[in-house]
């Protein structure tokens, strides 16, 4: 995992342009208004995080800018195991994501909130191809000692939403820790390691810190469904801050991996709505 998150960052250097400043009017998904009245969480969700997508709940279909319709589909129960490799998009919202700051619903089997993606919905989302993901790539700067470099997509604002949750980081009493120096990447256009499905990292959406403080299920060994506990070496600060600007951490997830950030604005706004 290391050694291809590096050669991401080694293909984006020639990328010289100036970083993203974090005063680009971010939004606090923790903190915003939601809207009252009889719509569906999931629709809420969804039009909130990604501005122009729109649910159409009777016809079960989710359009994105651009035109390409979807079909939304239900969560019908099926095997968890199957959900990773051919979700429906209802289907991404199976597992509530935790708001608190606890590992305790990662304990149960296959609670992996975030880690269930309908790959049809995000090549449509956001990019099919990977001349136009690089195309939107912005570089984010980490001001804290070491400075890092990140590069996402400018797309619905990830970059300008990563500028500032950096921005507060660096700023706070974490900036000098050492899970944000060498980190592990961010954009790298690749496939999920024995699927067809592209990594979250290939959409610029994802960044990665450094793998010594996060830890990766994989590597401890065990069987998938029966990941036991981690050494999470994460503060607490900066995952409530990445959180507020829409990066789920994937430390929530039982088959863990700490070191990851994902932006996934909708799982945070589905889990205010549910009352998670």
């Amino acid at each position: 995992m290391l050694t291809r998150l590096k050669q991401g960052l080694l293909v984006l250097s020639f990328l010289a342009q100036p970083a993203l400043g974090a005063d680009c009017g971010a939004r606090d998904f923790l903190a915003m208004d939601l809207p009252d009245g009889d719509r569906l969480p999931i629709e809420i969700a969804l039009e909130i995080a990604y501005p122009g997508v729109r649910v159409d709940i009777a016809a079960g279909q989710v359009i994105v800018p651009g035109g390409a319709v979807l079909p939304l589909g239900r969560d019908e129960g099926r095997a968890p195991k199957t959900l990773l490799t051919d979700a429906r998009i209802a289907e991404q919202f199976r597992y509530p994501y935790p708001l608190a700051y606890t590992l305790e619903p990662r304990k149960s089997a296959w609670h992996d909130p975030g880690r269930v993606r309908d790959d049809a919905f995000f090549r449509a989302l956001w990019f099919g191809r990977e001349a136009d993901a690089r195309a939107s790539l912005q570089k984010v700067q980490f001001r804290g000692k070491g400075r890092v470099n990140y590069y996402v997509t400018g797309k619905f604002g990830v970059a300008c939403q990563l500028a500032k949750a950096m921005a507060e980081i660096g700023d706070g009493p974490d900036a000098s820790h050492p899970s944000l120096r060498n980190v592990g990447g961010s954009f790298n256009w690749r496939k999920i390691s024995g699927t067809n499905r592209l990594s979250a990292h290939s959409f610029g959406i994802a960044i990665d810190l450094n793998t010594k403080y996060g830890g990766y299920w994989r590597w401890g060994g065990e069987p998938e469904g029966q990941v036991g506990d981690y050494r999470n070496g994460i503060p607490e600060g900066v995952v409530r801050v990445m959180e507020r600007y829409g990066f789920i951490w994937g430390g929530k997830w039982h088959h863990y991996d700490g070191m990851h950030f994902e932006y996934r604005p909708e799982l945070i706004l589905y889990a205010r709505l549910t009352g998670g």
